[in-house]
């Protein structure tokens, strides 16, 4: 019997470096992750650091369908995020790449690896503007319509690349 699979976003972002190829190549390593297919990605958008510092961010939201376990893909990120040469020496220290399990299906998870929806995603254009972009009707679990939660967001300056 095989799980059928399970709609889940992944916000994608990096300032070290170049952090658009970084993201680029994020995409694509998402889009080879085993059980699973990239069914749409966001453009490319730039924007300036939140509760952070360094250089601007580049950010991205990605649409996957996986039969991976929630745990098994945040695993698999994780693996990406090495990869890219990802250190964590603080809260929001700047990053070669950041790979955040957004939503998972409707499921909501809270452990002590992965919470979902994550815990920040209606307060950050640079996950709210590439996720609509993807899906303009996307609703949060929990949250509600994600277009409003943008709308008020007026302090974070956000570009499409």
């Amino acid at each position: 019997m095989h799980n059928a699979p399970t709609i889940a976003y992944i916000g994608i972002g990096g300032n070290l470096g170049d952090a658009r190829a970084t993201v680029e190549d994020a995409i694509a390593r998402l889009a080879a992750l085993p059980q699973t297919e990239l069914l749409r990605c966001s453009s490319l958008y730039r924007t300036a650091p939140v509760d952070s510092s360094g250089d601007d961010y580049i950010n991205a939201v990605a649409q996957l369908s996986t039969t991976l376990t929630a745990s098994a893909l945040l695993q698999a990120l994780q693996a990406i995020e090495l990869q890219h040469g990802r250190e964590r020496p603080y809260r929001n220290a700047p990053r070669t790449l950041d790979l955040d399990v957004l939503l998972y299906g409707q499921d909501r998870i809270d452990s002590d690896t992965l919470t979902v929806p994550h815990p920040r995603m209606g307060q950050r254009a640079f996950v709210l503007a590439p996720l609509l972009e993807i899906d303009a009707a996307m609703v949060i679990p929990g949250l509600g319509a994600a277009a409003p939660l943008l709308a008020a967001i007026t302090d974070q300056p956000i570009s499409k690349l």
